[in-house]
């Protein structure tokens, strides 16, 4: 049975979807974008902020499903500027112990919601 997950500390979806759900021991959630979730404003003073509000969203979102960045099994990141690779892939690279990161892709893409330069999803598991 699927368990939806929602927190505040999130921002709020804007379509017919969830920020996650979790189905049995594994949660898979939706993209998350720079949004900040106590003003709803997107943060995109830089790449480097703005991926780290990306990350600080998962990070919520992972927390209300009783779980952390360890628990992350796959990533998948898309990007509207591959030249922005090495600065997201560096603050992306904090939140994760290398010798047990997740599995992961990046794709450039030619577009991406509300204009951002960056969106994540994640794949976990207890």
């Amino acid at each position: 049975m699927k368990k939806i997950i929602f927190t505040e500390k999130a921002p709020a979806p804007i379509g017919p979807y969830n920020q996650a759900v979790a189905f049995g021991n594994t949660l898979f959630t939706s993209g998350q974008i720079a949004i900040n979730p106590q003003t709803d404003e997107l943060v995109l003073e830089d790449i480097e902020t703005e991926t780290r509000q990306v990350m600080e969203n998962m990070k919520a979102v992972l927390e209300e499903a009783g779980m952390t960045f360890e628990n992350v099994i796959k990533t998948s990141i898309f990007i509207m500027d591959m030249n922005n690779f090495a600065k997201i892939n560096g603050v992306y690279g904090s939140y994760f112990d290398e010798k047990t990161a997740p599995a992961r892709e990046t794709v450039q893409v030619a577009g991406l919601p509300k204009g951002v330069n960056v969106e994540i999803s994640m794949i976990a598991m207890k």
